[in-house]
């Protein structure tokens, strides 16, 4: 075990197996105070940047998505503009399937009220998605994306599968009751997680409070959007009969950002207090530091029979870490090697090993420790020099290293 205090930068120091101590404070890591008591069938709140549940409720308990649907369904269309299979000005024909007046399952359900022979633009369909939570819109939009809802759909259920959501799995693009539709709160926050970091354009849709379609205005119905008390700039609500109240949300606080999740609310404003009261204890009571940066030396290690003598070693992404507020003076982080001896070749972000790091003597975060550079394997003659080196470091020790 290498050990290593971090405060509000890391230093390293580049020796076979020992790092610079920093001097930090001695006093106990304080805890944050239990999570509010929130009134759902299953909830949780998470830290966007380092993916740290801060707390839960039957997080894993399959529960109906109900119109969260549409979030992987704005994923799908934001993948689809990003790879430019499609493109925001492309012309769609409405078709019958979309028309509510035409399909019983759409009717008393949240519309963008299209017609059959209606041209309208994809950026219209996404804006009457998403603002709107228009059914008629997710199927019309889903035609063109894919060619069918069924396809789409498919689309839907592969990037589940990419993403690793253990009990996810949607029938529908829109989230109206489907037999063997379901997702969990843990779900749905990494969907929100994934929304917001691959597709930022899709995204920045979620926070607008109205969209007006063929003279029918329309307002944004998370009402968070609205809140004096956070900055939300998402997500999506979602109720049925089935499902009761959904709401995803997420809040930014500086540098913060929280998802929070509450699943089978009992009616439609217990949703919005109750996911408030989540992100306010997150906030007041957490903070997420970066305490490895990407890219930058964790520590220098000794590599045998490469093209140089030493590596250095960090992480491949910005190693954040949530903790109790106050607290980033106690933190400090330790490494181990995969390997007694690191040897080449080594691949940029090939991963050696892991870091730790802990809080009052406890693992908080881990991350996969990784080389930061190519490290090419030497000549013939700089490897036999390195084996008999090796051979000597192993019998009297670093002298020879």
């Amino acid at each position: 075990m290498k050990n290593m205090p971090l405060s509000s930068r890391v230093c390293a120091l580049a020796t076979t197996s020992t790092l610079l101590l920093l001097t930090l404070s001695s006093a106990r890591a304080e805890q944050a105070p239990a999570a509010p008591q929130i009134e759902a069938k299953a909830w949780v709140l998470m830290d966007y940047n380092s993916g740290k549940v801060l707390a839960e409720s039957n997080a894993d308990q399959r529960l109906d998505p109900a119109s969260l649907t549409k979030m992987m369904a704005s994923y799908v269309t934001g993948q689809a503009l990003k790879a430019g299979k499609i493109s925001k000005d492309d012309m769609v024909t409405v078709g019958k399937d979309a028309w509510a007046t035409g399909n019983p399952i759409l009717q008393g359900s949240s519309l963008m009220f299209l017609k059959p022979g209606d041209r309208i633009p994809v950026s219209e369909l996404n804006k009457g998605i998403v603002i709107q939570s228009g059914n008629d819109a997710s199927i019309a939009l889903a035609d063109h994306v894919a060619g069918s809802q069924d396809s789409f759909v498919g689309l839907m259920n592969n990037y589940v599968k990419a993403l690793g959501l253990q009990n996810t799995h949607f029938k529908t693009v829109h989230g109206l009751d489907s037999s063997g539709q379901y997702s969990t709160a843990r779900d749905m926050a990494l969907i929100g997680q994934a929304l917001i970091r691959d597709v930022p354009e899709e995204y920045a849709l979620h926070k607008e409070k109205e969209f007006t379609f063929n003279k029918i205005r329309q307002y944004n119905r998370n009402r968070l959007l609205w809140s004096t008390n956070l900055q939300v700039d998402g997500i999506k609500t979602g109720h049925t009969s089935g499902a009761g109240n959904n709401l995803v949300a997420s809040a930014v606080d500086g540098n913060q950002r929280l998802i929070s999740v509450v699943l089978g609310a009992a009616t439609d404003a217990i949703r919005f207090r109750e996911s408030e009261k989540l992100l306010i204890w997150g906030f007041r009571f957490y903070e997420t530091v970066t305490p490895v940066k990407a890219g930058k030396a964790f520590s220098t290690q000794r590599v045998w029979f490469g093209d140089r003598k030493e590596v250095n070693l960090g992480v491949a992404k910005d190693a954040a870490v949530t903790i109790p507020k106050g607290q980033l003076k106690n933190l400090k982080a330790s490494f181990t090697l995969s390997q007694p001896q690191l040897t080449a070749p080594l691949a940029k972000n090939q991963v050696v090993g892991t870091i730790d790091f802990q809080l009052d003597g406890k693992s908080v975060e881990q991350r996969p420790l990784v080389v930061l550079e190519e490290v090419k394997e030497a000549g013939f003659f700089g490897r036999i020099w390195d084996y008999i080196m090796m051979k000597m470091d192993s019998w009297f020790g670093k002298w020879f290293a």
